[in-house]
């Protein structure tokens, strides 16, 4: 860009500029601590902003079951990233808006701007970029060159745009002229204001047309689109051309993308025109196709519904049956309690936030139970594991857990409890199982009692481990001292 130009548009006083609000919302959008909270609090003070928000909350671009009618349900429907890219967008419309006698030109220049936004948008749906309002908050910026060079010299640049008959041809003339093109001019004024990077680089490259970045090639490809919305009939069929051109080399599948484009601006059309204050008809040369395309798009979303009514069902059979499966991995397919494997992974995860509140495991070890087999037999054996963990299971509170750790072993983790109150809870659940039967024999019950080790993480000098091993070995020591001292026991790891 020429300095001359530089410095003619430095010292223009109707230079287009962002209003208060807009400043604040870009500082916002690069405050990596933002929050909906603070972003509802800027928005708020604006009552049009907030009103536009509510109003694209509830428009067809987001097709919404449940009517939105506040603007804290519309931002958290939004999410903070698109209500500040829209929020940009809208307040910024105004900002950039001149009165200096060139209003008709003004008009054409927000009518593409806001079809290129739009057309960004929906084909940045097509090729499943997740960044829809980024999208159409560049589409919408990509002419502020235009805007910024009409305010600068009125006069010289309505002139040179009276003398164009298509975008390519004005983007020559520019080039002649200044030494730059509007695109150019539209990125440094993107700078000067601070825009985000992106916004920027996207309005830069938004007349060329070979970007790698899939984000700059919707871009430069809803440029075309736009033109060939606001083409003359009589050039109609090469705007279309070039417009398939864009998208085939930006996306793929041109025609079949554009006539999806077309439609979807159709469809909504009223309300864009509304949303953001810009007159636009629909041309007729593009009516035959719009036509065809809605159509098509009915049809499409017919059996969208159909299709997706199933993929729903199907989807919830499959989704049931991962949580089946994903519950079956975790369990011990005897006893029915977590298996050794997953309550490892749970000790992992308590252990680290120990810190917090205490952790107290203990493992459990059925007395004599090989006795238990070699008198009634395996099948016997098993029915008294079953039982047993029914039993414990039925006496730990909800928050403690217990699995089966090999054998006639169980591990407990008891959440929240010292070692007294673990103590106390294995006491009772001794005495519980010691009069239980765990299982009948030729009518006869069959009882069992368990010996037990206790150990507490829990941050204290005589109760920290290093890791969750070594709180298991200590459980483990104890374990088998209360072996040693006669079984039908619990004992505490440093008593």
């Amino acid at each position: 860009m020429r300095t001359e130009l530089e410095i003619t548009l430095l010292h223009c006083r109707n230079l287009p500029s962002p209003p208060s609000v807009a400043m604040q919302i870009i500082a916002l959008a690069q405050d990596p601590n933002a929050t909906l909270g603070a972003a509802a609090q800027l928005i708020g003070v604006d009552p049009a902003l907030s009103a536009r928000l509510l109003r694209v909350a509830n428009s067809p671009l987001y097709a919404t079951r449940r009517r939105i009618d506040t603007l804290t349900q519309a931002m958290a429907m939004l999410g903070l990233n698109a209500t500040l890219s829209l929020a940009l967008g809208f307040s910024l419309i105004h900002g950039l808006r001149g009165h200096n006698g060139t209003a008709e030109l003004q008009e054409r220049i927000w009518r593409r701007s806001v079809l290129a936004a739009m057309a960004a948008r929906q084909l940045g749906q097509q090729t499943s970029l997740k960044r829809a309002e980024t999208l159409m908050l560049a589409g919408l910026l990509q002419d502020i060159g235009r805007l910024a060079l009409l305010q600068a010299m009125p006069e010289e640049y309505a002139a040179l745009c009276a003398g164009t008959e298509d975008n390519a041809t004005l983007l020559a003339l520019e080039r002649e002229r200044f030494d730059a093109d509007h695109a150019d001019v539209g990125a440094w004024l993107a700078r000067r204001w601070n825009l985000p990077d992106y916004l920027a680089e996207a309005i830069a490259a938004s007349e060329l047309a070979d970007a790698e970045d899939p984000f700059l090639r919707c871009i430069q490809a809803s440029g075309a689109i736009a033109d060939l919305w606001l083409a003359p009939p009589e050039a109609a069929e090469v705007a279309r051309e070039l417009a398939c051109a864009r998208i085939e080399s930006s996306i793929g599948r041109g025609k079949e993308v554009l006539e999806e484009v077309l439609s979807q601006l159709a469809v909504s059309l009223p309300e864009i025109s509304t949303l953001f204050e810009v007159r636009i008809d629909q041309p007729s040369h593009l009516q035959a196709i719009s036509d065809e395309a809605r159509e098509l798009l009915i049809l499409r979303n017919l059996r969208q519904i159909q299709d997706a009514s199933q993929s729903h069902q199907e989807a919830r059979i499959t989704e049931e049956r991962m949580r089946q499966l994903s519950e079956q991995a975790r369990r011990d397919p005897l006893t029915g309690v977590y298996n050794r494997l997953h309550m490892e992974e749970v000790l992992e995860q308590e252990f680290a936030a120990a810190g917090v509140h205490p952790l107290t495991v203990a493992l459990l070890d059925l007395d004599d139970f090989k006795k238990i087999n070699d008198r009634f037999g395996h099948l016997v054996g098993d029915q008294v594991l079953r039982q047993f963990a029914q039993t414990v299971q039925r006496t730990l509170r909800s928050t403690d857990l217990i699995a089966r750790y090999g054998g006639e072993e169980f591990l407990l983790v008891l959440n929240y409890s010292s070692e007294s109150s673990a103590r106390q809870v294995l006491q009772r659940l001794l005495e519980e199982v010691s009069r239980t039967p765990m299982a009948i024999v030729d009518g006869q019950p069959v009882f069992t009692t368990f010996s037990a080790g206790i150990a507490t993480h829990n941050g204290e000098p005589e109760n920290r481990f290093n890791s969750v091993h070594e709180l298991l070995q200590a459980a483990d020591d104890v374990l088998y001292g209360a072996k040693r001292e006669g079984r039908n026991r619990v004992r505490l790891h440093g008593a």
